[in-house]
């Protein structure tokens, strides 16, 4: 389902200078000492004693925030940086400079956990080393909030694990902080699939819920591609799946339109070709829907579903000419029936034949080709699509 790679980064190392003040309390000078012995449960219980005795004291939750970056706790050290630049920005350019470090070891630790783990062959460990991925992206995120290769790689180790739910919120702060093409994407394909999975749950519940909720997720799908087609308008993806949103909500028409758009930016694209017929075949539009399935059959003569559906299309054709003549015929006894129907069924032939080559074990097909036969008279080619359909159901 999902494709792309996290991306590497480049460490960057910042350095810490923790440099001494002439007028520094007795506390700051005891944990500046501890920190340099890096006895940091030591150096905290000094500092809180400053705090506590001093507000005000920017060099004392700048200090605290040092220290809980170096015992791995990130929100603490966000908290108290936050707190130093509230009283000063005296320590702002090392607090950057700090924010940045921790990212930059978080965000790699990230892409070394998650490529770890997509190397192991034990599924426990995989597990393990995944949770950590997303671990320390999270940790990266409270260090740098605004990163958005944070965001992606942290919703694609969580997809990764199939953990669909969870890789929607970094999904949509993604795309708030920039309109990516990954962001669109992968946050498209989570409410899609939800939205096709409620919709086969109803058709076994008949919960109404099932297919309210289904329809939520294909409009939520759809308002999000929509917004995706204004950044990137001839992206085939997003095209393909906001068309197959379109029709899993019921909105033919509108997906026709998206599907010819499709066609009109890429004609050489088979599955744009494929779709828009399958839409006009079930319009009944079956002279413009032989025109795509021939189109796309061209492009690429293996896309079976093309060639199957080419010969669909010519069937329903022709059955939809001969009632329309058997009617014209039974109402006027004096009017000779319009057999041209059989050129449709002729032409559909060749390529139920190739269907069956290409899918021997479809009993359907079988029958379809067998039925057809018959009505152009040939009963023993009939008689063996019969045959194979019927020994294939056995």
């Amino acid at each position: 389902m999902y494709r792309s790679k996290i991306l590497a980064i480049l460490i960057l190392i910042a350095g810490m200078a923790l440099t001494g003040f002439e007028c520094s309390s007795t506390e700051i000078t005891s944990a500046k000492l501890y920190i340099q012995q890096k006895n940091y449960p030591r150096a905290l219980e000094a500092l809180q004693k400053e705090v506590s005795k001093n507000p005000k004291s920017d060099e004392g939750y700048y200090l605290m925030g040092y220290v809980n970056g170096e015992l791995g706790n990130y929100s603490d050290m966000v908290s108290e940086f936050d707190s130093s630049l509230a009283i000063s920005p005296q320590y702002q350019k090392s607090i950057n400079d700090s924010k940045k470090y921790y990212w930059v070891q978080l965000f790699n630790q990230g892409v070394g956990y998650f490529q770890k783990g997509s190397n192991s062959k034990d599924k426990d460990s995989t597990k393990i080393d995944y949770d950590k991925s997303i671990e320390a992206f999270q940790n990266a995120i409270k260090c740098q909030p605004d990163s958005v290769d944070t965001y992606k790689n942290l919703a694609f180790v969580y997809m990764t694990e199939q953990k669909y739910d969870e890789a929607i919120a970094p999904l949509q702060t993604l795309l708030t902080k920039e309109k990516t093409i990954d962001g669109f994407k992968y946050l498209g394909e989570i409410y899609y699939d939800k939205a096709v999975k409620l919709k086969s749950k109803y058709e076994t519940s008949h919960d109404v819920q099932d297919s309210v909720q289904s329809v939520e997720y294909y409009n939520k799908t759809i308002n999000l591609l929509q917004e995706g087609r204004k950044y990137f308008p001839n992206d085939s993806d997003l095209l393909l799946m906001l068309s197959n949103s379109y029709i899993g909500a019921n909105k033919i028409e509108v997906a026709m339109d998206a599907f010819k758009t499709g066609v009109e930016h890429e004609p050489t694209n088979k599955y744009y070709r494929y779709n828009y017929g399958v839409l006009l075949l079930g319009a009944k539009d079956y002279a413009k829907a032989t025109e795509e399935f021939e189109k796309a059959v061209q492009i690429d003569p293996e896309y079976q579903n093309a060639v199957y559906n080419l010969a669909v299309t010519y069937v329903k054709w022709g059955a939809e000419l001969a009632k329309a003549s058997q009617e014209k015929s039974d109402s006027n006894a004096n009017t000779v029936q319009d057999t041209s129907y059989l050129e449709k069924y002729r032409k559909a032939i060749p390529f139920l034949e190739k269907s069956v080559q290409m899918k021997p074990d479809d009993a359907n097909t079988w029958e379809l080709l067998g039925r057809v036969y018959t009505a152009l008279g040939n009963q023993d080619k009939a008689k063996n699509a019969f045959d194979k359909a019927d020994a294939l159901r056995k």
